[in-house]
C-alpha cells in the first residue's frame, strides 16, 4: 500500500507540474495581451490628446465666427429698420400724392364747365381778334361768330343730358 501511496503522490506531483506549466503559458499569453492593450491605450491616449486639441481650436473658431455673425446681424438689423423707414416714407408719400391727385381731379370735375367756357370764350376772342385785324384763317367759308353758335349748341346739349 505504500507503493500506491508513493505512486499517488508522484501522480499528484506530475499533475501539479503540468498545471503549473499550463498556468505559466496562460499567464505569459495574458501578459503579452495586457502589454498589447497597454500600448494600444497609450496610442489612443496620444490620439485623443490631438483630437482634443483640434476640437478646442475648432470650438474657439466657431465661437469667434458666431460672434462675428452676431455683430453682422445686429448691423444688418439697423439696415432693415432703415429700409422699413424708407418704405413707410414712400407709402406716406404715395398716400399724399393719391390725396392730392383725388382733390385735383375732383376740383377739375367741379370746375369742368368753367374751364370749358373759358376755352370757348378764348376761341371767340381769338376769332374776333382775327376779324378785327383782318387776319382770316384758310377757312373763309366760316360764318361770322361760328364759335359762338358752337358754344351755345354745346351748352344746350349739356343741359339736355
Amino acid at each position: 500500500m505504500q507503493i500506491i501511496l508513493y505512486l499517488s503522490v508522484a501522480l499528484i506531483a506530475i499533475a501539479f507540474f503540468i498545471l503549473v506549466l499550463s498556468l505559466t503559458k496562460t499567464l505569459k499569453a495574458m501578459k503579452e495581451t495586457l502589454e498589447s492593450v497597454s500600448h494600444t491605450l497609450d496610442g489612443l491616449e496620444s490620439q485623443l490628446k490631438g483630437v482634443t486639441g483640434e476640437t478646442t481650436m475648432l470650438l474657439h473658431k466657431t465661437n469667434v465666427l458666431a460672434d462675428d455673425i452676431q455683430g453682422k446681424v445686429e448691423k444688418l438689423d439697423t439696415v432693415v429698420h432703415a429700409v422699413q423707414g424708407v418704405g413707410s416714407t414712400i407709402q406716406d408719400m404715395n398716400d399724399s400724392l393719391r390725396k392730392v391727385s383725388t382733390s385735383v381731379s375732383s376740383a377739375m370735375v367741379r370746375n369742368q364747365d368753367k374751364v370749358a367756357q373759358v376755352v370757348q370764350w378764348g376761341a371767340v376772342v381769338k376769332e374776333l381778334k382775327d376779324k378785327w385785324f383782318g387776319e382770316k384763317n384758310k377757312h373763309d367759308e366760316k360764318k361770322p361768330f361760328d364759335s359762338e353758335v358752337k358754344i351755345h349748341t354745346h351748352q344746350l346739349e349739356r343741359s339736355n343730358s
